[in-house]
């Protein structure tokens, strides 16, 4: 998708506004909308939007999980399987 494809003015989604939201739905598309010649807003599919936050809340558990092993702030497999074990144990 050419990114010149995705970019209409704020008159011209007023004017086509139910052929635009069909057609990001059907294509799964992103559009980006101006006015007065600037980028404004993003309209996008629903269903690429919930996966693009899915995708950002996996690369947040991976940042979280690589500053937590710099940081020495784990625990091996090891040590974990003896505390559900010990836990297990105690019930």
């Amino acid at each position: 998708m050419k990114l010149s494809d995705s970019v209409k003015s704020i008159s011209y989604l007023k004017a086509h506004a139910s052929e635009l939201f069909r057609e990001i739905s059907d294509e799964h598309k992103t559009l980006i909308i101006t006015q007065n010649g600037e980028a404004k807003v993003i309209v996008q599919d629903l269903e690429l939007y919930e996966q693009t936050q899915d995708s950002l809340a996996l690369l947040k558990i991976l940042a979280q999980s690589s500053k937590s092993k710099r940081e020495g702030n784990y625990k091996t497999t090891g040590q974990t399987f003896k505390t559900i074990r010990s836990r297990i144990k105690n019930l």
